[in-house]
């Protein structure tokens, strides 16, 4: 199948439930990674896909696993690992849409940082599906909640991020305790070490999907680097949040800290901004995750606990107030901008002391190059023919 032919979601033998579901969120024809899974799971394959993030990997698996599903059977048949609380709370809200209209469909989510009695009911209700982090889902199997004799399909997202978090043993546990003759699938932004081997020794000829990113599929996204001087950063930040060009900001940060600080001045400085961090309550980073996406506010400054994996489809812009510490982690950040065919923006605030490590990014990305902003004596910001960059401003 040419990547570039456009597949119906009507003409992949899907049931009318699920085509009735995906219709209502919106879609007719299969993204290249959706058209190209969907098909070789529901014949039963093990798979291991390599795509681009925002490429809509969790149709891909989320179709064939629904159409699976024994809904008179009341025990776990299809589980899906995701590396963070944020991603499993995605997956399993995407899940619950694409499933709206199958009745008696049961969805559980597990993850780390919620009262886990209210995790325990939701086990108790007899899910077909599970969606949890790594720790968690050991947690419950150790608890005896959880048993994992009867799945179907395994699916492992994120599985090159999840595996270099430090999750191998916990993966490997959890995936020993499925059947053998279980589907396994993998998807994952890039390829490891981690990833082949976990594919070798459990995968049974897998079929192997590689999206490449083509325009079709890709970010719309265009890169700027501002050199600025490092006690110079918040002011040079407010003149981008002060263009009124972005109606939705994400601001990066690399650190805890840092993230409450700069909200915390913004805030004081009459813009409306939250964060989130591996800190925060669960609950809370629900809470405000969900009124981001809502669009109750137009800030949102956040550690890279956000940069994968989250869906909110109209982020105007990315600004990296930090340098990435992990090259991969600059493309997670700036993906967040720029989907669903939109044209996003992303901005790099480097000071003389990061040039280094920009360098060393530049290097990975091997793609499009940055264009360099400066701002003037005046303090007006214009591109490298001299010209303004906000007309506004």
């Amino acid at each position: 199948m040419a990547e570039t032919e456009k597949i119906r979601f009507d003409s992949l033998d899907i049931s009318q439930e699920v085509l009735k579901a995906v219709d209502k969120m919106g879609f007719t024809e299969a993204t290249p990674v959706q058209a190209q899974t969907i098909p070789v799971m529901m014949e039963g394959n093990d798979v291991i896909a390599i795509a681009p993030t925002g490429t809509g990997k969790t149709c891909a698996f989320g179709i064939p696993m629904l159409e699976y599903l024994q809904l008179k059977e009341n025990y776990i048949q299809e589980l899906v690992l995701a590396p963070t609380r944020e991603l499993a709370l995605q997956i399993a809200e995407d899940l619950t849409q694409l499933s709206r209209f199958i009745k008696g469909a049961r969805i559980a989510t597990l993850y780390g940082g919620q009262p886990i009695k209210k995790q325990m009911m939701a086990l108790k209700r007899k899910p077909q599906i599970v969606v949890a982090t790594p720790g968690r889902m050991l947690d419950m199997m150790d608890r005896g909640l959880a048993r994992l004799d009867g799945v179907h399909t395994m699916v492992l997202d994120e599985a090159d991020e999840m595996l270099k978090m430090g999750f191998v043993k916990d993966v490997t546990k959890i995936i020993e305790s499925t059947p053998g003759d279980r589907q396994l699938v993998m998807f994952s932004a890039t390829t490891n070490q981690d990833v082949m081997t976990i594919s070798w020794k459990y995968q049974y000829n897998p079929v192997e999907i590689t999206i490449e990113a083509v325009d079709e599929n890709k970010p719309h996204i265009t890169q700027y680097i501002i050199e600025v001087d490092r006690h110079n950063k918040q002011e040079r930040l407010e003149y981008l949040l002060d263009s009124d060009e972005f109606s939705r900001v994400m601001i990066f940060t690399n650190t805890k800290s840092m993230t409450d600080r700069l909200c915390s001045i913004l805030q004081k400085k009459g813009y409306n901004a939250e964060c989130i961090h591996g800190d925060i309550p669960q609950s809370k980073r629900n809470k405000t995750m969900e009124a981001y996406k809502k669009g109750k506010f137009p800030i949102l400054v956040c550690t890279d606990v956000a940069a994968r994996g989250i869906d909110v489809f109209d982020v105007e812009a990315v600004i990296n107030y930090d340098l990435p510490m992990e090259n991969e982690y600059y493309t997670h950040r700036i993906g967040r901008t720029g989907r669903a065919k939109r044209h996003g923006v992303a901005f790099t605030l480097m000071s003389f002391q990061e040039s280094v490590r920009m360098d060393e990014i530049l290097r990975y990305l091997q793609g499009d190059k940055p264009e360099k902003l400066e701002f003037d004596d005046m303090g007006v910001l214009r591109r490298e023919n001299g010209e303004p960059f906000f007309e506004n401003v």
